[in-house]
């Protein structure tokens, strides 16, 4: 042991010197504690076992109402590590204990943290191994595909709920992934709302998988969203990608709200009508279009610039000047909100987000697990928004 003639010249450094190695002491410490939390355990569960029975071993009474019948050995997994081979006692006449609920192995929060995981990107294989780096103990594949199918009930609460009505601007997007189907694998667009309140805070709001972007399957999406509630009674305006059976659904079901579409998407579609030699110079003055304070000093600017191109590329200028109205829509709104809602680009970073998850995954094996991953992301994104409105929403205009 360590030895000093004066206490008070004994320092925190010295002691540290007497301790094994830090891994090593901090390891025997968690490994002490979680054995007294078996022992515990399993004298808790003898002890409800002899309430359960009404007598104590080899106690023969009247009031005795079974008999024991041995143990048997489970792993439980806590926050703090695996409690290895815990002894549960058995009754003849069967034994349910209310400490440990049959069959839960593990706590509800090694189950979030495991559905954490998958969602983050974490393979199932990689996830038992990640695990038995924290607890000492690895779960199967099939186990933790089993845990992420709790999903499931979530995702159907997500598609029923309740929708408020309080969003000043809605996009509407897609994003195709891959399912396999009984012969081959099928492209799948995922239809997407996504909504900025009126407190300028964002929301992932819903999404549904269909088998195309016809102007039917985005219609009966856009009626889900008006029955639960989302009548657009504050929305000022809805940014598009330009999808012809989208931009006829809204005709339908929310005509009376003005329909932006995205730059973006339409200046890339002008660009392939230029030639690559002509490309920035052309782009770029386009680009002033948007750029305009108002609307009337956009069309001046968009009138220049098709004196200028018009001889060379005629397709080029009709392929923006048919859709030039619904371009300067969010003309209309507060200059702090422009660049926000002149595209759809918003929608489009969260989709970047579901690819970040699925680029191991070649294709999805069914559509359940389509669900669970996009619901996971859009789950985590809204939490991570939710306290975060838009910083150019939060400006006096």
């Amino acid at each position: 042991m360590y030895q000093v003639k004066d206490l008070t010249e004994v320092t925190v450094k010295d002691l540290w010197k007497e301790v094994k190695g830090e891994e090593e002491w901090w390891g025997e410490i968690n490994e002490r504690v979680l054995g007294m939390v078996k022992l515990i355990l399993e004298r808790s569960l003898e002890e409800e076992l002899i309430e359960f029975l009404q007598a104590s071993r080899y106690v023969r009474t009247e009031a005795r109402k079974g008999y024991r019948n041995g143990y048997y050995e489970r792993d439980l997994f806590s926050r703090y590590g695996a409690i290895k081979a815990l002894r549960i006692p058995r009754a003849r006449q069967g034994f349910s204990s209310t400490i440990l609920p049959n069959y839960q192995r593990r706590q509800a929060e090694i189950n979030r943290m495991i559905r954490e995981m998958f969602i983050a990107g974490v393979s199932t294989r990689r996830v038992g191994e990640v695990l038995v780096q924290v607890w000492g103990q690895s779960v199967s594949a099939q186990t933790v595909s089993n845990i992420c199918q709790s999903l499931d009930q979530e995702v159907g609460t997500y598609h029923l709920r309740k929708l408020r009505d309080d969003y000043r601007y809605l996009l509407f997007d897609a994003i195709v992934l891959k399912v396999k189907g009984a012969v081959k694998a099928h492209k799948k667009p995922v239809l997407t709302v996504y909504g900025i309140t009126l407190e300028g805070k964002k929301e992932l709001i819903d999404f549904r998988q269909s088998s195309s972007e016809s102007e039917g399957q985005w219609e009966a999406f856009l009626r889900t969203l008006y029955q639960r509630g989302l009548e657009g009674k504050q929305c000022k305006l809805i940014v598009i990608d330009g999808c012809a059976g989208l931009h006829r659904a809204l005709e339908t079901v929310y005509p009376y709200i003005p329909v932006q579409r995205c730059w973006a998407h339409k200046l890339r579609n002008v660009s392939n009508h230029i030639r690559r030699r002509d490309q920035k110079e052309c782009m770029g003055q386009a680009r002033r279009i948007y750029l305009a304070e108002n609307r009337r000093a956009a069309v001046k600017t968009f009138r220049d610039w098709k004196s200028h191109w018009s001889a060379q590329y005629p397709e080029a200028i009709e392929c923006l000047s048919r859709d030039l109205d619904e371009l300067l829509n969010f003309l209309d709104c507060p200059v702090s909100h422009r660049v926000k809602i002149r595209t759809t680009n918003a929608i489009e970073r969260a989709f970047r987000e579901v690819r970040r998850r699925t680029r191991t995954m070649s294709c999805f094996t069914n559509s359940k697990s389509v669900d669970r991953i996009i619901y996971g992301v859009f789950s985590h994104l809204n939490k991570s928004w939710k306290e975060k409105p838009i910083p150019e929403f939060t400006q006096r205009t």
